[in-house]
């Protein structure tokens, strides 16, 4: 999960699919990132700390990091939230961008309730409590969706 500065969206959805894959009984790997390093050894930001606990979701123990080129070589998959962070993913993982269709790796997370229309996930930052729970109804859902496709296609092989 990439955002700009790792302490707003990308850590709730981290949080949030973090929870969803213990329900579903899965053994994922989830982590969170962002493109710049604004925030490196932060906590999240103290809204999406509250909003995710209205949720029974603790995400106090993330540590807010900067992504770095190698996560394209990591992870299997990483979900961007706006425009912005997937160019800025492009440019920070240049030298891997091309190999092995590595490219296909990153997302718009909203693609995944709204394919190729690239909806971005507001940035609540300056923002009311109200923005952190859009943007927390927005990521759950797309988490959601994530899950179903996965078990669509564990249950189609």
């Amino acid at each position: 999960m990439v955002c700009l500065g790792n302490i707003c969206r990308s850590p709730l959805a981290e949080g949030i699919l973090q929870q969803k894959i213990r329900e579903a009984g899965y053994d994922w790997t989830v982590d969170s990132a962002g493109t710049n390093g604004y925030h490196i050894g932060e906590q999240p930001h103290v809204l999406s700390q509250k909003v995710a606990r209205d949720h029974g979701i603790d995400i106090s123990g993330q540590c807010c990091r900067k992504l770095m080129k190698e996560d394209l070589l990591v992870y299997d998959r990483l979900f961007v939230m706006d425009q912005e962070n997937y160019a800025a993913v492009k440019r920070i993982c240049a030298d891997y961008w091309q190999i092995e269709k590595n490219d296909r790796k990153v997302t718009m997370i909203l693609d995944l309730l709204y394919p190729g229309e690239n909806r971005e996930v507001p940035d609540p930052w300056y923002g009311t409590e109200k923005d952190y729970r859009l943007v927390f109804d927005l990521l759950s859902r797309a988490c959601d969706r994530l899950i179903d496709q996965y078990s669509s296609q564990s249950t189609a092989g």
